[in-house]
This record gives C-alpha cells, sequence and structure tokens, in this order.
C-alpha cells in the first residue's frame, strides 16, 4: 500500500525556518474548507463557529483517511495534515491584526492529498452524517486553493505574541518590495489543548505580490 508523508514532501511549507522569514511559492493543494467568524471579546477557542468548524473537519479528514486506506482499487494510506486557518476583517483586510476590537472572519481548513476526489470527498460527508452529523458538516466543502507567492516564517511560543513574528514578516516585504495579496494564513503544528504556550509552533504566511 502507498504511504503518502506530505509534510516531509512539503517540508519546505510545513517546517520552515523560525529565524528567517522566506519567500516561498505554494503550489495548488486542495483542501476541505469551512467558513465562520469570531464575535468581538470572545476568545477564538470559546466561538462556537470555529469549534464546530474544527470538529467537522477533523470528522471528515479521518474519514477519509479511512476510506482511501480501505479501497478495494489503489488504496492509500497518510497522515492527516495539520489544521490551518486563514484569517482578515472588513476593517483590515490586507493585514492581520491579532489585538482586533471587531468581527474576525476565518477559513479553517485541512489539506488533502492528491488521490481524495470530491466523489471521496462527499462519501465521507455521508459517512460522518450517518456516524455523528458534527453541527457545521453541511457547511465544508472541496476546493483547491492556489497560493503562489508568499512571505512565511516559523512562530514559536503563544499566539498572542504573533505580532512580533508579523512585524517581522512586514518588514521583510517592505525591504524586498513585496505587497499584501490575499489573506493572513496560519499553519498549527502544535494542540494548545495538550501543548505548552511556550511551546507552541506555528507557521505564519502572508501572500504577496
Amino acid at each position: 500500500m502507498e504511504k503518502l508523508d506530505l509534510k516531509k514532501e512539503y517540508k519546505h511549507l510545513y517546517n520552515p525556518s523560525a529565524k528567517q522569514v522566506a519567500l516561498v511559492s505554494v503550489p495548488r493543494f486542495n483542501f476541505i474548507m469551512i467558513d465562520g467568524q469570531i464575535p468581538p471579546n470572545i476568545k477564538v477557542d470559546d466561538a462556537p463557529d470555529y469549534q464546530n468548524a474544527v470538529e467537522a473537519l477533523y470528522s471528515l479528514s479521518y474519514t477519509i483517511k479511512f476510506i482511501c486506506k480501505k479501497r478495494k482499487t489503489d488504496p492509500v494510506d497518510y497522515a492527516v495534515m495539520p489544521l490551518e486557518g486563514l484569517w482578515w476583517s472588513k476593517s483590515s483586510n490586507k493585514e492581520f491584526t491579532p489585538s482586533r476590537k471587531d468581527t474576525w472572519y476565518f477559513t479553517a481548513m485541512i489539506m488533502q492529498p492528491a488521490p481524495v476526489t470530491k466523489a471521496i470527498f462527499a462519501e465521507g460527508v455521508e459517512a460522518v452524517r450517518a456516524k455523528k452529523n458534527p453541527a457545521m458538516l453541511d457547511a465544508a466543502r472541496f476546493e483547491a486553493f492556489a497560493e503562489g507567492k508568499a512571505v512565511q516564517v516559523m512562530h514559536l511560543g503563544p499566539y498572542a505574541d504573533e505580532p512580533a513574528t508579523i512585524a517581522r514578516m512586514v518588514a521583510f516585504s517592505e525591504e524586498h518590495g513585496l505587497k499584501p495579496n490575499g489573506k493572513h494564513h496560519e499553519i498549527y503544528l502544535g494542540d494548545p489543548r495538550r501543548t505548552a504556550p511556550a511551546k507552541l509552533k506555528t507557521v505564519l504566511r502572508h501572500p504577496v505580490k
């Protein structure tokens, strides 16, 4: 049985340096995506939309992994990829500011390997519906996302300390004559429920032009 290791294959995108900001080219990947919003004065982890989106994404991703592994022709095994998020606000769409005073909007998503098709995604949705039927299951979609040129770096430590890392990314972009060209992107390599804040690892990425 074929075994895929996408984090290893795309190590430069999922395990970048924390010391140096880098300019990368992100190819077209398929994702399961769910949109939602975080009201003002509500912590992200306490927001119903975010909690429900994450539950549905993981339920779908692990169910689809099982479907791919058990199919009779061309079975494939792989590790489920980490949770990712696109973040923005109506007042500051070009530059993400973690110290928000308004509503945040998000697209929570998990990358899917090439063998996963829309048909397999649809099969996974019905399997999850029959077993658990999470609240935001019907909000999930299977979609390609081509980010293209982007500035990225690994952020080490609490999410609250991201502004200093984001400032480094902005300075790098300005130094190289690059302008924002998309939404603030985070890739979560640690589980805040099980990992000390100081040990969290988060890939931060800004599409640029």
